[in-house]
């Protein structure tokens, strides 16, 4: 565990303040232009905390561009997740359809899957309307 900074407690809280969202290094950077972080800060300190377990990291159909969004081990650990690609907005895959999900594809496909890393891509019911 990397040792804390006033950089990275603005990370930290920006992130818990925004739980339900993954953000990019640039959207970040112009959110907290006040706080007088540096793009090449935000990078460094965004590496360090999806190390620690803090941020998990992904991207997006149609982009190449990383995106982050903070990780609250208590509540995800072992949770699948669903994400919008349209707004970005993360949320736990319910227990119900994670577990109907889980015992199809280990019926049929004799496969285990890792639910710390497993994020299903869609359009949230909101995107939709």
């Amino acid at each position: 565990m990397a040792y804390s900074t006033k950089q990275r407690e603005i990370l930290i809280k920006f992130f818990s303040n925004n739980h339900d969202k993954s953000f990019s290094a640039e959207d970040i950077y112009e959110t907290l232009k006040t706080e007088n972080i540096s793009l090449s800060a935000i990078y460094r300190n965004l590496s360090v905390l999806e190390k620690d377990g803090k941020l998990r990291k992904t991207t997006k159909h149609g982009t190449t561009k990383a995106f982050y969004q903070y990780v609250d081990p208590e509540k995800c650990e072992g949770h699948m997740h669903i994400s919008c690609t349209k707004c970005g907005k993360t949320e736990h895959l319910s227990q119900r359809e994670e577990s109907t999900l889980l015992a199809s594809v280990l019926k049929n496909e004799n496969f285990s899957i890792d639910k710390n890393s497993t994020v299903l891509y869609g359009t949230c019911k909101s995107c939709n309307k």
